[in-house]
């Protein structure tokens, strides 16, 4: 899910950051340009009990990189849509079985039995969020995140952004003012009524919610309402989007109710109730040889090719006997046990949770090698095999984050204070339409930037966050 990224200043005017510079930019100075955006934040914020930093100026990306992301979408649409192909023909047999084993790992008979129902069949996740890590070798995508946080908080940044930058223009939002709620909106097609169902556990992003529904309802309107996980009146023809995690149904007293209608086609829900699109091990599967001849074939060389260039190495970390000439490609390992053994410098790895637990999400359950000693690393490695039938893990080569220079603005002082971060792009992708009518739109790029010193970026007290730009 919704990804804890950020840990926002909303009451605080200490620090504010910003991409810019210098001090002023065509008359309009950083103290003036953060006391706006700082002005737009709505009533009611836009995170429960949480706080955060307020950037003064958007994220500037380079062209090739801002290229890139405005034609991913499309790409990452066609992956999802063989991923659900090639589960499917894992269960019918007519691919190996291993496939639907694994992806099966630990879910519950009846969410299986959803997750296969003729009702979803050919459904795929309508927002996409990639987690793009820009590197000292390019882009680099370590997750897809189908429940994705900071809907709300894009869009508000994208506007903010935009109308700031009337006054002050350097560079121009990416999605500009209203692409993030266009995009929300259109997913839903002619629903006559859109419920946001957001969980207790999602409950700290329900104040973005109810600012997205408010904005898209306009004055006046109520086709968007944002409703717990106790609401259940819901008409024939109603949309729900699904804001709340698979593993977290025991929680969702309407989850039962909903997914019913859904199969009896009275309500349309998105994303479908199938966990296997809220699993890391998708990377595993990409990169898994026996299968390079189905990827080609659903993929095309092209778009195969440049997924492999964008995503990391990944492997599932399964404890099954291995033959004793067989070795784990890339690892040179004959049992995922030797992994404890590697020397910190060969152990520039990640080992996180795959999915469907609530340690899958945010910067829980993230291990990285190099950054643990012996004994916590092999715990790490020891915890991973011991639940894999429950609960399991991925391996993933680690992607550096290159450093960026940005800036932010101590009010206390006021002062422009540079700083050298690394930077995570989480651009998101709205799917509207039907079959291959459908298309992935690109609605913004939220960038979280941490400071250098921070290996693994997520949310912190002391990130930068802003729109990206071109």
């Amino acid at each position: 899910m919704a990804q804890s990224f950020l840990t926002p200043l909303l009451n605080s005017p200490t620090v504010l950051c910003v991409e810019a510079t210098s001090q002023s930019t065509h008359g309009y100075d950083a103290r003036q340009r953060a006391e706006f955006v700082r002005e737009q934040i709505p009533q009611g914020g836009l995170f429960a009990g949480q706080r955060w930093r307020i950037a003064t100026a958007p994220f500037q990306l380079q062209p090739h990189v801002a290229k890139e992301i405005e034609s991913l979408g499309r790409v990452l649409l066609q992956f999802y849509r063989a991923v659900n192909l090639l589960y499917r023909k894992s269960v019918e047999g007519k691919q190996p079985d291993w496939i639907a084993r694994w992806l099966d790992l630990g879910k519950p008979a009846d969410l299986l039995e959803l997750q296969r129902s003729a009702a979803f069949k050919n459904d795929v996740p309508r927002v996409i969020r990639p987690d793009v890590l820009l590197t000292d070798d390019g882009m680099a995508i370590t997750e897809l995140d189908s429940v994705p946080g900071g809907i709300g908080l894009t869009a508000w940044l994208n506007r903010t952004y935009s109308e700031s930058a009337v006054r002050s223009p350097e560079s121009n939002v990416i999605g500009g003012a209203d692409a993030m709620l266009r995009g929300f909106e259109s997913i839903f097609g002619e629903a006559k009524q859109v419920h946001i169902v957001v969980s207790d556990e999602a409950a700290t992003y329900r104040p973005e919610m109810d600012w997205l529904a408010g904005q898209l309802n306009g004055d006046g309107g109520s086709r968007f309402k944002v409703q717990s996980s106790k609401f259940n009146d819901f008409a024939d023809g109603d949309a729900v989007y699904r804001f709340f995690e698979l593993f977290d149904l025991v929680n969702v007293s309407n989850a039962k109710s909903i997914f019913d209608l859904a199969v009896e086609k009275r309500v349309r829900v998105t994303p479908p109730p199938k966990p296997l699109f809220e699993e890391k091990m998708l990377f595993a599967l990409l990169w898994n040889r026996n299968l390079q001849s189905f990827w080609r074939q659903e993929l095309g060389e092209g778009f195969l090719a440049r997924l492999q260039k964008l995503i990391p190495y990944t492997w599932l970390v399964d404890p099954a006997p291995m033959p004793p000439h067989a070795a784990i490609p890339g690892l040179n390992l004959t049992d995922w046990r030797q992994l404890k053994l590697l020397s910190q410098r060969e152990r520039d790895l990640i080992l996180k949770v795959s999915g469907y637990s609530e340690n899958a999400w945010g910067s829980r359950g993230v291990f990285l090698g190099s950054d643990l000693s012996q004994a916590d690393w092999s715990k790490a490695v020891d915890d991973a095999l011991r639940t894999f039938e429950q609960s399991p893990s991925v391996l993933q080569r680690f992607q550096k984050p290159a450093l960026v220079e940005t800036n932010w603005f101590d009010f206390d002082n006021n002062a422009v204070v540079p700083m050298k971060g690394r930077a995570r792009l989480c651009p998101y992708y709205f799917v509207a339409g039907d079959g291959d009518a459908a298309r992935a739109q690109l609605g913004g790029v939220l960038a979280t930037i941490c400071p250098a010193d921070k290996k693994i970026i997520h949310g912190m007290t002391d990130a930068v966050l802003a729109p990206c730009s071109t």
